[in-house]
């Protein structure tokens, strides 16, 4: 169980971004992000979000044919999409228990699809389009976090 829960809507993109920062300056090394949401619910915003904050050599792209992007900055990336992943050891195929100790962040979109190689620490982002620029988000955390 994940004693912390956090509900908080963002109305545009940018504002999506800006919690993506305020979260990444809460993250230590090792750390598992599991973005849940439909298509276009703004996983891959608030990816940017994190990425920025940690100053990633390059901004995040949903990396949904190339199931990774790696980014480097202050603390690595690793951004995982697993919507075109069809069985779950699949993922293990990549090295994904390496990167999860690789002292970096690993961000994981569509992570139902790899539900059973998830860590119990991950934290669990759920993500939902109320209109074309406001989601509302669930943050499920192990950890308390500042996100105000």
């Amino acid at each position: 169980m994940k004693p912390f829960r956090y509900r908080l809507r963002t109305r545009s993109p940018r504002e999506t971004v800006a919690l993506g920062e305020r979260l990444a300056a809460q993250l230590e090394p090792d750390r598992v992000l599991a973005l849940y949401g439909d298509l276009a619910a703004g996983k891959t915003t608030l990816s940017k979000g994190i990425c920025s904050y940690l100053n990633a050599d390059q901004p995040a792209t949903s990396p949904t044919f190339t199931l990774i992007n790696e980014y480097r900055g202050d603390l690595p990336v690793f951004h995982f999409d697993c919507y075109r992943i069809k069985h779950p050891d699949e993922i293990l195929l990549l090295g994904f228990e390496e990167y999860l100790e690789a002292r970096g962040i690993v961000l994981i979109e569509w992570p139902e699809r790899i539900a059973q190689h998830l860590p119990a620490d991950s934290i669990d982002i759920f993500m939902r389009v109320v209109n074309e620029h406001t989601r509302d988000i669930e943050i499920l955390s192990p950890v308390e976090l500042e996100l105000l």
